[in-house]
C-alpha cells in the first residue's frame, strides 16, 4: 500500500513538473512571484509547486479596430475608422519580459495602445486644414508610425501596419465638398466647351478666308482671260478690217462700203440676238453720214497705229 502511495506521489509530481507551450507562443516562468525564465514552444519542465507559468504570450500578429474623432486647424470634425496591425518584436528574453511585465494585463495594454494612436493622429490632424485631410493620408500614416514605433518598442511590440479604412466629415462639410467638386466640374466643362467653340470658329474663319482667296484668284484669272479674249478679238477684227480694206483698195472700191456693211451686219446681229423687244435707231441721212465718218475715223486711227 505504501508503494502505491509513493508511486502515485511520484506520478503526481511528474505531472506537475511538465508543461507544454503551444506553437507561436512563449511562456513566462516565475518563482515566488519573481521572473525566472522563458519557455519556448513544445514540452518543457519546471519545478513543481515553485515555478509557475505566469503568462503564455502569443507572438502572432494581432489587430485592433479603432473609431475616433479629430478636429482640424479650421475647426472641422473628422471621423476615422482605423485598423491597427501589430505583434511582439521577437522571442528574445528582454522583449518577452517587457511584454509580460510592462502592463498589468492585456486590457490595460490595449487601452494605452489605442489612446496613443488616437493622440498621435489628433495631433497631426490639428495642424492641417479640412480640405487637406484626404490628400495627406499617406503622410498621416507615416507620421503615426514614426511616433508610435519607439513607444511600442519599449513595450516589446512593433507596429506592422496602420490602415485608415474610412475618413468622413460632418454632413454640412460633405455637402459643401460635393458643391465644390460640382462647381469645378462645371467650370472645367465650360472651359472645354469654350475651347471647342473657339477652335470651331477659327476653323470656319480659316475656311472662309481660303474660299475668298480661291474665289478672288479665280476671278483674277477669269478677268485676265476675258481681257486676253477681248484683245484677241480686237486684234482679229483689226486684221479682218485691214485685209478687207486692202482688197477693196486693190479692186478700186470705196472703203466706206465695207464700213457700211459692217454697220448693217452689227444691226442685224443686235436684232437677232438681242434680248429686248425694241431697238431704237436713228434712220436719218445725217445720222448715217455721222456714223460713216466715225467709222472712217476709226479706220484711219488703226492705219496710223499700224505705221
Amino acid at each position: 500500500m505504501e508503494n502505491l502511495i509513493f508511486i502515485a506521489i511520484i506520478l503526481f509530481i511528474g505531472f506537475l513538473s511538465v508543461t507544454t507551450i503551444p506553437q507561436a507562443s512563449v511562456g513566462v516562468i516565475t518563482m515566488f512571484g519573481k521572473y525566472r525564465r522563458v519557455m519556448y514552444p513544445g514540452l518543457n519542465f519546471k519545478l513543481p509547486f515553485f515555478e509557475i507559468v505566469l503568462k503564455k504570450i502569443s507572438t502572432q500578429h494581432r489587430s485592433a479596430d479603432l473609431e475616433f474623432q479629430a478636429i482640424t486647424i479650421d475647426q472641422a470634425n473628422v471621423y476615422f475608422k482605423t485598423m491597427l496591425l501589430y505583434s511582439v518584436i521577437d522571442q528574445q528574453e528582454e522583449t518577452i519580459k517587457n511584454v509580460a511585465f510592462k502592463f498589468v494585463d492585456e486590457r490595460n495594454f490595449m487601452s494605452a495602445l489605442i489612446r496613443t494612436v488616437e493622440g498621435t493622429i489628433r495631433a497631426f490632424v490639428a495642424t492641417i486644414k479640412q480640405s487637406e485631410i484626404l490628400s495627406v493620408r499617406s503622410e498621416l500614416v507615416e507620421h503615426v508610425k514614426a511616433h508610435l514605433d519607439p513607444t511600442l518598442e519599449q513595450w516589446g511590440y512593433h507596429l506592422l501596419d496602420l490602415q485608415l479604412n474610412d475618413i468622413t466629415f460632418d454632413e454640412t462639410i460633405i455637402r459643401s465638398m460635393a458643391q465644390v467638386v460640382s462647381s469645378n466640374n462645371l467650370k472645367a466643362a465650360a472651359e472645354n466647351e469654350g475651347q471647342a467653340l473657339l477652335i470651331t470658329k477659327t476653323k470656319q474663319a480659316e475656311a472662309e478666308g481660303n474660299a475668298i482667296r480661291i474665289a478672288a484668284q479665280a476671278e483674277k484669272e477669269a478677268a485676265q482671260l476675258r481681257g486676253q479674249g477681248v484683245a484677241l478679238f480686237r486684234e482679229e477684227v483689226a486684221k479682218g478690217m485691214s485685209s478687207a480694206a486692202k482688197e477693196m483698195q486693190d479692186a478700186n472700191l470705196d472703203a466706206s462700203m465695207i464700213l457700211f456693211s459692217m454697220w448693217t451686219e452689227s444691226l442685224k446681229h443686235f436684232a437677232e440676238n438681242g434680248k429686248g423687244n425694241i431697238i431704237f435707231l436713228d434712220g436719218s441721212t445725217d445720222s448715217m453720214s455721222r456714223t460713216m465718218r466715225e467709222l472712217m475715223a476709226i479706220q484711219n486711227m488703226d492705219k496710223f497705229d499700224n505705221k
